[in-house]
């Protein structure tokens, strides 16, 4: 399944100059422009971030794609930016035109320090991407395995199936190599209770799918869990 890659860290002088100029008068009695702080928090200009939160801009205001500023911060992994924003009562939950929040971009980028901090804002474990996955599928599907250690910690569905009709262990032998991070994410999915029979659409199990690929330890793991082909 093709997944938009989340983007990383990069220089952005033009975006960092704008946010410079946007909070320029934020020291004065006019309130911080519209959409201010989301730009600042998208370039990880704590500073900026810290003066807009202090001129009294909306921690949870939006940009035209319906960004919050921590969304914006998450989708860049600037971890100081959404701890600071989270500590201003930003609302993780919120998602984006995309369905993007930073819960669910934690999951596809596997920055488990961003998830660390995510956490502790107690979000919302049910919303889902435009996939229709929670955040532990497509950490299973990209090898994060410490982001699905992290994740099955919380509770979270084990066997939620998202609108391709896969799970997070469907996800993690489909998508995956068959190399060692998916192993250790089968081994983990299987020991936090998935359901190794679960089938896809079209009525192939796991375990059916790691025999056709010649995924062999996976589907040791899974038939010693008592899994079926």
């Amino acid at each position: 399944m093709a997944r938009g890659r989340v983007a990383r860290r990069g220089g952005r002088p033009a975006a960092v100059a704008l946010v410079a100029l946007l909070v320029a008068g934020c020291g004065g009695a006019s309130a911080p422009a519209p959409g201010a702080l989301v730009r600042a928090a998208d370039a990880g200009d704590l500073a900026a971030v810290e003066r807009l939160l202090g001129a009294g801009a909306d921690v949870d205001q939006r940009d035209g794609l319906g960004r919050t500023a921590v969304t914006a911060a998450a989708m860049h992994e600037h971890l100081e930016v959404v701890r600071r924003l989270i500590d201003a009562g930003a609302d993780v939950d919120l998602q984006d035109s995309d369905r993007n929040n930073p819960l669910l971009l934690s999951g596809e980028n596997g920055n488990v320090e961003l998830l660390r901090a995510v956490l502790r804002a107690d979000p919302d474990l049910t919303r889902t991407n435009r996939f229709g996955g929670t955040a532990l599928i497509p950490a299973s599907d990209r090898g994060h395995v410490e982001t699905v250690r992290v994740l099955l910690e919380t509770g979270i569905a084990v066997d939620h199936v998202n609108r391709l009709g896969w799970t997070a262990l469907l996800e993690a032998v489909i998508l995956g190599d068959g190399g060692r991070a998916h192993q250790r994410i089968v081994r983990l999915l299987v020991d936090a209770g998935a359901d190794v029979d679960l089938p896809d659409r079209d009525g192939v199990t796991p375990l059916g799918h790691a025999r056709r690929d010649g995924h062999d330890a996976i589907a040791r793991t899974l038939e010693r869990a008592g899994a079926r082909g």
